[in-house]
């Protein structure tokens, strides 16, 4: 496969003569975070006046031209083919995600990185990589590669964040909300329409919510800075930065009850996002979460998914989320092991991913919160090969709807 893959990548790379070399290409991997780095990053350069590109797991983006995508990080002829017609666009800055997949894949091999990003690592793909080690030096292989003209940033807060640098070419540069880094960001504030930092001595206001994501803005802030933005300008475009479809979105319904979709499917998006809510909410509501793990994936993150879906949370439904091949009820199964005893009690399986969905707002009461983890952006449900339409976000305002004419 890897062959294959740079036998591709060689002949993309001569094909299209290397576009990535005509304008700085920044790449964003790590388990956590990709998505919303490199959309936010879209959003603060387009803000700020320029033409930008993102290669996303959620979208292709040239310019204000739109174009789907189904992997995180594309083959090699497709990447390629979207930097050409980037150049032709006048595109003078692009952000891509860089999958795990795709470096070792060779995906994104022939390309000249500006800059590289790590958000965080966790559990994620053993399906693929088989072990932790294996995940963990892929991902660095990324930073290995970069150019002496490059920078290279890294979450020093997490465990692996140096360890990603050590071998770079590329300038490196730090970020984190606890250790001494180059660019330090404290939380002074935490509510659900927001959240104030100080970052550098100077107070801003995001419309982000959650530690993660304060993290993410942060490696945001630094990489606009490196790529010769003004600090001044940055912060000010920060405050207006807006929420990646399927990240933290949320919506109210007449009742006060709060949904909230994201995109959570690895154990430790799952434990941030619920810690975010319990940060935030007083302890008087319940939090209710609707959990599912992916079909024909790593099925060593289900039974840890589950026991951490039940530990914090008030309730937690197990139901189907892209089963593919497999068997729903045994994926439900397979998460219910990780229970621990005392958390049974607080657990209900249903099946049906939607009526999962309407049964958690049929508990709900005034003021409760419900989460919806693990599908986020996505707009289907995939079943023995067949995708049908299904939205989570869209299924919870349904049934908040559903409720009000009650």
């Amino acid at each position: 496969m890897a062959n294959a893959s740079s036998a591709l990548a060689f002949m993309a790379a001569n094909l299209f003569d290397n576009p990535s070399e005509k304008f700085p290409l920044v790449g964003v991997t790590g388990t956590n975070g990709k998505t919303t780095v490199a959309s936010l990053l879209y959003q603060l350069f387009t803000k700020a006046g320029y033409k930008v590109g993102l290669l996303s797991t959620v979208k292709i983006l040239v310019g204000d031209k739109e174009f789907p995508t189904l992997h995180t990080t594309p083959d090699s002829i497709t990447i390629n083919k979207y930097l050409d017609f980037m150049l032709e666009e006048g595109v003078e800055y692009c952000f891509m995600e860089v999958s795990s997949h795709g470096i070792h894949q060779k995906r994104s091999e022939g390309l000249t990185f500006a800059g590289g990003i790590f958000t965080n690592l966790s559990h994620d793909h053993l399906d693929y990589h088989k072990t932790f080690t294996a995940y963990r030096d892929v991902k660095k292989e990324f930073f290995d590669g970069l150019p002496k003209s490059a920078f290279a940033i890294t979450n020093l807060d997490d465990k692996n964040g140096a360890f990603m640098l050590q071998n770079t070419k590329a300038k490196k540069y730090s970020y984190a909300l606890k250790t001494v880094a180059d660019y330090k960001t404290k939380i002074l504030e935490k509510q659900l329409s927001g959240t104030l930092i100080n970052i550098d001595g100077t107070e801003v206001w995001t419309k982000l919510i959650g530690t993660f994501n304060i993290y993410n803005l942060t490696a945001i802030i630094a990489t606009a800075e490196l790529l010769g933005l003004e600090r001044l300008e940055i912060l000010t475009i920060v405050s207006q930065l807006e929420s990646v479809s399927g990240r933290f979105e949320y919506v109210v319904s007449d009742d006060n009850i709060t949904g909230i979709v994201d995109y959570a499917h690895t154990p430790d998006a799952l434990k941030n996002v619920l810690e975010t809510i319990n940060d935030i909410r007083t302890g008087n509501e319940s939090l209710i979460a609707v959990v599912g793990c992916g079909g024909d994936r790593d099925k060593t993150k289900r039974p840890k998914m589950a026991h951490i879906a039940s530990q914090l949370s008030t309730q937690a439904i197990f139901t189907s989320d892209n089963p593919r091949t497999e068997d729903p009820q045994t994926i439900i199964n397979e998460m219910e092991a990780g229970v621990s005893p005392e958390n049974y009690r607080k657990t209900l399986a249903v099946l049906n991913r939607r009526q999962a969905i309407k049964t958690a707002c049929k508990f709900a009461k005034n003021g409760d919160i419900i989460l919806v983890a693990g599908k986020g952006h996505e707009t289907y449900q995939e079943v023995n090969g067949v995708r049908s339409h299904f939205d989570d976000l869209e299924e919870i305002t349904n049934c908040f709807n559903q409720l009000k004419k009650k």
